[in-house]
């Protein structure tokens, strides 16, 4: 177990989900069980197998940023500018400090794929002319927000959020940043991946009742229901985190990561790879499976995804699990993609803070190859202490963090 100087604080969050803006809105969303999910009215769906998703509504603009300036971002450029800033502010700090090195890892997906397809539909050939686009958006966000600290862009699917997080805290603890900007952000409700995904048969269709179509464990689920969003979060060592009597959301205590090399889209059979995540976040964390309160699972509500996480757990917790709360806050959310595991750790420290278990709604009928300690369609008031988070992306990454009270 990390010695105390060495902890890992989260200070500051920043968000935009479809159930708000801030930690205190998301939070207050996700313990009343609301849903984001509705009909999408940004472009025409008639056409698509699926037509609903988790919507972000208008993104404010930071604090100290023009207003005309910011309307002139692409989607993603304003959504992570948003959810850094934020997070900064809420931890109190200033990048335009030079004496701090300030540190920043953005998960994105592709993110010039979007940019391509709007320039493509209006009659543009900027897809032919990729020079123009060379600049990441995490080289864009450092520059707008002053960072004197190292940036780099990651893309592990869903998983991205957890890795991100975890490479901020090992900065930290090499000394190489004073404060690292950590998390992940999506924009992908667009015509083009909501057809990519609905041709997959990978999304929900239950068209007619968008706030009941993500329904993880449960036996009528029938697919995910794609999201947008993103979450960010200031991490510092614990140290100077006191120093400063910064607040402290929760202890980044354990991280753990795998692949599966089995499939592009889906789980491996084996669930060892998932164990191993799992098992490595709390050898990381220097706790034992019967340390953990809660466990937000990453369940997005496919047929074969959630029995496979399910297989896992069993193996990590064996007779803790029957006791365990296991969630899944993609059935409020839906499913972020690259932001997933981000927002699903805000998620972990909505349950620390608030000391209730979040739930999984539309829970009527759990899948008996499921069975679980859900926690249905209403939050458990419970004493979080420690929480595991999964996130398995596309592609075999499978990535577990543990959050604990600071």
């Amino acid at each position: 177990m990390l010695s105390g100087h060495d902890d890992i604080w989260i200070t500051g969050v920043g968000a935009a989900t479809p159930l708000g803006h801030s930690f205190a809105e998301i939070a207050e969303g996700l313990l009343a069980g609301r849903s984001g999910i509705e009909r999408v009215s940004r472009f025409a769906v008639g056409e698509h197998p699926s037509q609903i998703a988790g919507l972000v509504a208008d993104v404010p603009c930071p604090a100290g940023h023009e207003r005309r300036d910011f309307d002139r971002l692409a989607p993603l450029d304003r959504l992570a500018l948003w959810c850094a800033a934020s997070a900064l502010a809420d931890a109190g700090c200033r990048p335009e400090r030079s004496d701090r090195r300030i540190g920043l890892i953005l998960g994105t997906a592709a993110e010039w794929l979007n940019l391509w397809e709007v320039d493509r539909c209006r009659g543009g050939r900027r897809i032919f002319e990729i020079n123009a686009d060379m600049e990441p958006a995490a080289a864009s966000l450092r520059q707008r927000l002053h960072l004197s600290g190292p940036a780099i862009g990651i893309s592990a699917a869903c998983a991205s959020g957890n890795i991100a997080l975890a490479l901020a805290r090992r900065w930290l603890q090499m000394g190489w940043v004073d404060l690292c900007l950590a998390g992940a952000c999506d924009m992908a409700v667009t015509p083009l991946c909501l057809a990519g995904f609905g041709n997959l048969r990978a999304l929900s269709r239950r068209n007619d009742e968008p706030a009941r179509a993500s329904r993880p464990f449960d036996v009528d689920r029938d697919g995910f229901v794609m999201s947008e969003g993103g979450a960010m979060f200031v991490l510092e060592r614990a140290e100077d985190a006191r120093a400063r009597t910064a607040r402290a959301y929760g202890c980044l205590a354990g991280c753990g990561i795998t692949s599966d090399a089995h499939n592009m889209v889906i789980p491996s059979p084996d669930p060892a790879p998932a164990v191993q995540a799992m098992e490595q976040a709390l050898a990381d964390a220097g706790l034992n499976p019967v340390d953990v309160d809660y466990v937000n699972a990453h369940a997005t509500s496919t047929p074969v995804g959630d029995a496979a996480e399910v297989r896992a757990l069993k193996v990590v917790f064996q007779e803790q699990l029957p006791h365990l709360p296991v969630s899944s806050t993609k059935s409020m959310t839906g499913h972020l993609l690259t932001a997933a595991a981000a927002v699903e750790a805000l998620a972990c420290l909505a349950a620390l803070q608030h000391r209730a278990v979040p739930p999984t709604i539309n829970l009527d009928n759990p899948d008996p190859a499921c069975n679980l300690c859900h926690v249905p369609h209403v939050a458990q008031e419970r004493q979080v202490k420690a929480a595991l988070s999964n996130s398995f992306g596309f592609g075999g990454s499978n990535t577990s963090i543990v959050l604990t009270a600071a």
